[in-house]
C-alpha cells in the first residue's frame, strides 16, 4: 500500500503541473477563437462546423501537454506496487493451498490487483496516465477497507466452493470489475470535461458571460484542458465498458452453470444472483442507450457511473449484510 500511496502522490503532482500549464488567462484567446469561428461559419455555412469538429478530433486536448517526469515516476511506482501486490496475492494462495479469492478479503486483494492490471494493459494501447490518481486512489481505499474490516485468517473452502468453477467464475467477475472501474473513471472525467467545454463555449460566445459559467471556467480543475475531449473520453469509456459487459455476461452464465452443479438449479433468486443480473441489466441498458444518438454525452456517462455503483454495492453491501447461498464473505 505504501508504494501505491507514493504512486498516488506522483500522479497528483502531475495533475498540479497540468493545472500550472494552463494557469494563464485564456479568456481573451478563447473569445477571439470563437469570434473567428463565428465569422467563418457565416461565410461558409455548415461546412465550417464540420471542419471545426474534425480539427477538434485531431487536436484533442485544448492545451498541449508535454512530457512529465512525475508521470513516468507514477507509472513506474504503479508497476512496482503491482508486482508487490501480485506477490502478496500469490503467497496468500500458496498459504491457503487454493486460489486466493474465496472470501471478502481475498476477493478485495485479487479484485484490486486486476483493476491495476487492466489499467496497465490499457496504457499500452492508449495514454490514460491521467487516470493514475483515480486508479491508485481507489485501490488504496479498497485495500485499506479490506485490511481493516475484511481480513480473515486462511481457512479451507466450504464444500459448495470446492469446484473448478470458483477459478473461472470469480476470476472473470473480478476481471470484468477491473474494466468497469476503468470505464467509471473515464465517465467521471468525461462529465467534468463536458462541463469545462460548456463553460469554454459560453466564455467564447458573444455577449455577457453568466456568473456561474465564469466561476466554472475559473475552477481549480484547470488540468482538464490538457486531457482528451469529452467525446473522446466517452468513446474510450464505451469500448472499455463493452469488454467489461462481455466478461460480466460470461460471469452470469458461468454462475448459473455452477449453481446447477452445486444446488441443482440454474436460478434461484438468491440476493447475489439478483444483483448480478441487475448489474448486467444496467450495463446492457447503457450499451443500448449509447447506441442511440439521444443517449450520448452526459446521460450515458451517468448510466455507466450508476452501473459501477451497483458493482460496488454488490461487493461491499450485498456480500456483507445480505444472507443467502452466496454468504461466503468469511466475516
Amino acid at each position: 500500500m505504501a508504494v501505491y500511496a507514493l504512486a498516488f502522490i506522483a500522479f497528483s503532482f502531475d495533475l498540479a503541473k497540468r493545472s500550472a500549464a494552463v494557469n494563464q488567462a485564456q479568456g481573451e484567446e478563447l473569445r477571439s477563437t470563437a469570434a473567428e469561428a463565428v465569422r467563418s461559419a457565416g461565410a461558409s455555412g455548415g461546412t465550417a462546423t464540420l471542419t471545426r469538429i474534425s480539427a477538434r478530433i485531431v487536436n484533442d486536448a485544448a492545451t498541449p501537454y508535454g512530457r512529465s517526469p512525475s508521470l513516468r515516476v507514477g507509472v513506474s511506482l504503479t508497476v512496482l506496487a503491482w508486482l508487490i501486490h501480485l506477490a502478496a496475492d500469490v503467497l496468500r494462495g500458496l498459504a491457503a493451498g487454493r486460489v486466493p479469492w474465496a472470501n471478502m478479503y481475498e476477493f478485495a486483494m485479487t479484485g484490486t490487483l486486476l483493476i491495476v492490471t487492466v489499467f496497465l494493459i490499457v496504457l499500452t494501447r492508449a495514454d490514460l496516465r491521467f487516470l493514475g490518481t483515480f486508479i491508485t486512489g481507489m485501490v488504496l481505499v479498497l485495500l485499506g477497507i479490506a485490511a481493516l474490516r475484511f481480513y480473515v485468517e486462511v481457512a479451507p473452502l466450504p464444500p459448495a466452493l470446492q469446484s473448478a468453477w470458483l477459478v473461472i467464475h470469480v476470476f472473470v467477475a473480478s476481471l470484468g470489475t477491473g474494466f468497469f472501474a476503468l470505464g467509471f473513471a473515464l465517465s467521471g472525467v468525461q462529465l467534468l470535461q463536458f462541463k469545462r467545454e460548456a463553460a469554454v463555449s459560453a466564455v467564447g460566445a458573444p455577449g455577457p458571460v453568466p456568473a456561474d459559467t465564469a466561476s466554472a471556467w475559473k475552477n481549480p480543475l484547470r488540468f482538464l484542458a490538457t486531457l482528451p475531449s469529452a467525446a473522446t473520453l466517452e468513446n474510450l469509456a464505451y469500448r472499455v465498458n463493452i469488454i467489461g459487459f462481455i466478461l460480466w455476461t460470461f460471469t452470469l452464465m458461468a454462475g448459473s452453470i455452477w449453481a446447477e452443479k452445486a444446488w441443482g438449479r440454474y436460478w434461484g433468486w438468491d440476493t447475489k444472483e439478483v444483483w448480478t443480473f441487475i448489474i448486467w441489466t444496467i450495463y446492457a441498458g447503457y450499451i443500448h442507450a449509447r447506441a442511440t444518438r439521444g443517449w450520448r454525452g452526459s446521460r450515458s456517462a451517468w448510466l455507466a457511473i450508476v452501473g459501477f455503483s451497483a458493482v460496488m454495492f454488490n461487493f461491499g453491501i450485498v456480500n456483507v449484510f445480505f444472507k443467502g447461498l452466496h454468504s461466503y464473505s468469511g466475516l
